[in-house]
């Protein structure tokens, strides 16, 4: 689905993909409401065998089209290939002309594609290993977001739970406060990205999820622990699709594929980690993991702020 999303919006040309992004927030949404609605009267397994027709239908109807009508990536970069005798020769003479040819150096002529290939060929590994670093950049941007996705899903509504003495319909709108903030945050996410800009856009959300998640991991009172799980699905809410575009931009599928898989590593990781983490400090300690790790995402994109700087040699 990435892939697919990452064509659309290279066909597009607009940074869309928090808006595709937006909508498996809203299933979140949706699913931790319905979830608090309905816990006190269904088991998990009754509500989630409910579930699996309404699953499987989506998928049937949303795979048709997608299988149906496969986008194309435009071509990008494309440069008009000049042949190395047209660019070295002299200006043409006319055909008839009776002045004499200039003699040619036959052995400069050898040598000047061969030096061109050698240093063309010596510069693609160096090209194609900066932009293998940089998809590896953006993968871990992905990944310190979605530890704190991971994270919060599992483990902040128990934290509201045990540490706060919330009841089950209180803990699932806590973590609906994250996925309310973060759906806003993705439909939103077009429009800021083009007037702050990708870096300004990733650093801020970063920030902002690291404050939000101390606030929400350490505030003793439930109103403010709500307030800080909603600034950090704000925070988090572009970092993720930005991320996943950003390596896809740099090398289609396979840039996708890899960034994905470390985001989602940090999907599987985070919940484990800060289950380890619980038995050993407590869970609002742990917890502040997702804060530090937000910040890491920040400095990161700070830092391959120039990275935008298309590596076409």
């Amino acid at each position: 689905m990435n892939s697919v999303a990452v064509d659309l919006v290279a066909a597009l040309r607009r940074p869309v993909m928090s808006s595709f992004h937006a909508a498996y927030s809203l299933g979140g949404l949706l699913g931790s409401g319905i979830g608090g609605l309905l816990a006190p009267h269904l088991s998990p397994a009754t509500h989630l065998l409910l579930l699996t027709p309404v699953g499987l239908v989506a998928v049937a109807l949303a795979g048709r089209p997608l299988l149906a009508h496969p986008l194309r990536r435009p071509e990008r970069g494309r440069r008009a290939v000049v042949p190395a005798s047209a660019s070295a020769s002299a200006p043409a003479q006319p055909r008839n002309s009776s002045a004499p040819a200039e003699p040619r150096d036959s052995s400069a002529a050898a040598k000047a594609p061969a030096t061109g290939t050698t240093a063309g060929t010596a510069a693609a590994p160096s090209r194609a290993g900066g932009t293998t670093l940089l998809v590896a950049v953006f993968g871990l941007i992905a990944a310190c977001t979605a530890y704190g996705e991971g994270a919060l899903a599992e483990w902040g509504p128990l934290h509201i739970q045990q540490d706060l003495h919330g009841g089950p319909g209180i803990a699932a709108a806590g973590y609906s406060a994250v996925t309310l903030a973060m759906t806003l945050g993705r439909l939103s996410g077009t429009t800021l990205l083009v007037r702050l800009g990708q870096t300004r856009a990733l650093v801020l959300g970063g920030l902002t999820a690291c404050t939000g998640m101390l606030v929400g991991a350490l505030a003793p009172y439930l109103p403010l622990v709500m307030i800080g799980f909603a600034l950090t699905g704000l925070g988090l809410a572009n970092l993720f699709p930005t991320a996943i575009a950003r390596a896809g931009e740099l090398t289609g599928p396979s840039g996708v594929a890899a960034a994905s898989t470390l985001g989602y590593g940090g999907l599987l990781l985070g919940p484990p980690s800060i289950g380890f983490l619980t038995d050993a400090f407590g869970l609002p300690s742990a917890l502040t993991t997702v804060a530090a790790l937000a910040a890491v995402a920040a400095v990161i994109a700070y830092l391959a702020r120039n990275s935008g700087a298309r590596q076409d040699g």
